[in-house]
């Protein structure tokens, strides 16, 4: 990739271990954009924060040579209502309550940023829960991991043991859909096939 710098605008370590999954050599630098956006329908909301996230990178790093930016957000929706991530322990059993039994739908936005080029997109995924006893959704809070992840809850960790059924790419769920990615870094010139290295490396 020469001189091009692929920069990671999420302090999310899930999507860094995705990052470095697929081999490609990248930064992390966190955006600090503000996370609050207007009520939208979940798939324009979470576009429009994966934008915020990804531009508020881009402007700071356009300068300093040719660069590709990724914004990323993930939100959870039920009962035509979007969840993010729980403000306690007490909003994340009641989250859990909400999804216990039942289908919801996980939103993941992208949006790669690289010169002239902005893409943005979302992805898709239904999610069922098996039926959760309240014992068994204090002793997951109690774990720790529901408090910063949407819908209160990790597929990929401890977590993955209350889904019963995944309908679309298991890893928009977790936070980054990895096909629409590679797609996505394609169109902006970058090819992680092509580019890929085993021992990946991030800031």
């Amino acid at each position: 990739m020469n001189d091009l710098r692929l920069i990671l605008a999420s302090a999310s370590i899930r999507r860094r271990e995705l990052f470095s999954m697929i081999g490609l050599k990248y930064e992390v630098i966190p955006s600090l954009a503000d996370e609050d956006a207007p009520l939208l329908p979940p798939g324009e909301f979470v576009e429009q924060l994966a934008f915020f996230k990804a531009n508020s990178v881009f402007e700071q790093q356009k300068d300093k040579g040719d660069c590709c930016v990724v914004g990323c957000d993930t939100i959870v929706e039920i009962d035509g209502k979007i969840i993010g991530k729980p403000r306690d322990e007490a909003d994340a059993c009641r989250i859990l309550r909400l999804l216990s039994g039942r289908t919801h739908t996980v939103y993941t936005g992208i949006c790669v940023m690289r010169g002239n080029i902005t893409d943005i997109r979302h992805d898709t995924t239904r999610v069922t829960f098996s039926k959760l006893t309240d014992a068994e959704i204090k002793a997951y809070v109690a774990t720790g991991e529901p408090m910063d992840k949407a819908g209160a809850y990790g597929i990929q960790g401890v977590g993955g043991v209350l889904v019963c059924g995944v309908e679309g790419c298991y890893f928009t769920v977790v936070g980054l859909p990895l096909p629409m990615l590679y797609d996505m870094l394609k169109k902006a010139g970058i090819d992680v096939l092509l580019n890929f290295e085993p021992k990946m490396r991030y800031k």
